[in-house]
């Protein structure tokens, strides 16, 4: 196995895009990160990211940690997660957590310790979700409509409270789902009361998210009616939509079902302790 290690998104891209674009659902998030970057449609980061490629011949897996964030395997093998730790751990010297497919995350956090010492803990189980046949949901009132520019601090404090991982201060990112036109609202007398975003395509693949409902508005069906209306506009442009969810809110992947959505894998997250 030869294992290739770089800081260059678009050379990155180049080497591993032909194994990911054979399914690029199951490999959304490791696709659309390093498309953006990439292209320039995410900030260049303060201190380097670092992209690992695993060769036998061809490549046979890919896998990525950006600044402030986890190492993210997505579907690796399991049997390449200690050669891919090995290699991480090359050019870091710590990382908070690692993502991916159960069996490849808990592979490579055992071999981390092994390297590193510490424990691991689940922060979080998710499951993937690919739009197979849409219905469209209904709420008890409003309708949807684009972001407006005035509700770019809204947007930031709903990020800051329900995804602590953009940071302390999201209004930049706030400002580029504005600018991009990738986040919608829905609103009911002109009071917004939840959002979703998603993300610009890549090899013709939507992914959905974020979604955010503040809690003195939810259980009236807003998220789910947004989310089938973004979903719609999705398929319209072309494209297929998937999507992630906590399999903690047994509500929230009931609704996704009833809109058409269907699993495709589960992921962990796991935290790294000393």
């Amino acid at each position: 196995m030869d294992v290739r290690v770089t800081s260059d998104p678009a050379a990155f891209a180049e080497t591993v895009f032909p194994l990911l674009q054979q399914d690029p659902v199951l490999h959304t998030v490791i696709m659309t990160n390093v498309h953006e970057r990439a292209t320039g449609v995410r900030p260049e980061d303060d201190e380097p990211a670092y992209y690992v490629s695993v060769h036998d011949g061809d490549v046979v897996g890919a896998a990525m940690r950006t600044p402030g964030r986890g190492v993210y395997l997505g579907a690796l093998q399991e049997d390449l997660a200690e050669l891919v730790a090995d290699t991480f751990a090359e050019v870091l010297t710590e990382v908070p957590g690692v993502a991916g497919s159960h069996p490849s995350a808990t592979r490579f956090a055992a071999r981390w310790q092994q390297l590193r010492g510490g424990g691991a803990d689940q922060h979080m189980a998710t499951r993937l979700h690919k739009l197979i046949d849409l219905t469209p949901l209904a709420a008890d009132a409003g309708a949807p409509r684009p972001m407006q520019a005035s509700e770019i601090e809204l947007v930031a404090a709903w990020g800051r409270d329900g995804f602590p991982e953009l940071g302390d201060d999201p209004r930049d990112w706030a400002e580029h789902k504005f600018t991009e036109g990738t986040m919608w609202i829905w609103a009911v007398d002109g009071v917004a009361v939840s959002m979703v975003g998603f993300h610009r395509p890549v090899f013709g693949v939507c992914r959905v998210g974020p979604v955010y409902t503040p809690p003195e508005h939810r259980r009236h069906g807003y998220a789910g009616a947004l989310t089938s209306h973004v979903t719609a506009q999705i398929l319209a442009d072309g494209n297929q939509a998937c999507l992630y969810t906590d399999l903690a809110n047994p509500t929230s992947n009931k609704i996704y079902h009833q809109a058409g959505y269907r699993p495709v894998g589960d992921f962990t997250v796991l935290e790294f302790t000393e």
